[in-house]
């Protein structure tokens, strides 16, 4: 699965998968994306979590050797649907280096994925805040199709 990479300026990227190791970055990325702080240590108890969760799919992108961006997509059965189903829960690019096209090969690494597993189809939820994220995400051939709704629980 390890894909490498090079993008404008020489730089060389690896899409792999995540490890515990990658534990540190994952919970900084993490936090960018949501724009607030977690506690490190639960944290990395329900990242590790998911690394031992079949159904979850961690990628990691490596810029020049340091972690860059994260995708986790877990792969599922619905019975709503007739063959499985892809849904990206969490993706970030770290913000500076985002316009590189390096998102974008994250998203084909998570594609080819969800082909080789025979899922029909990949969705995610997006905040209605991540104008940049949904154009991001319509250039990669997604269409806004359904409405997701929320509510805070005690």
């Amino acid at each position: 699965m390890p894909t490498t990479f090079t993008v404008d300026g020489g730089s060389t990227c690896l899409v792999r998968m995540a490890t515990a190791e990658d534990a540190p970055a994952v919970h900084r990325l993490v936090c960018e994306l949501e724009q607030q702080t977690f506690d490190y240590d639960t944290f990395r108890e329900r990242f590790i979590s998911q690394l031992e969760n079949p159904a979850m799919h961690c990628f990691i992108l490596e810029l020049d050797g340091t972690p860059a961006g994260y995708l986790n997509m877990r792969i599922d059965r619905h019975l709503h649907h007739a063959y499985p189903t892809a849904e990206i829960i969490e993706f970030i690019v770290d913000d500076t280096t985002r316009g590189k096209g390096i998102g974008a090969k994250m998203f084909a690494c998570a594609r080819d994925l969800a082909v080789e597993q025979g899922c029909e189809l990949i969705e995610l939820a997006s905040k209605l805040t991540r104008v940049d994220a949904h154009r991001f995400y319509e250039r990669q051939g997604m269409t806004k199709t359904h409405a997701h709704l929320t509510i805070p629980l005690p």
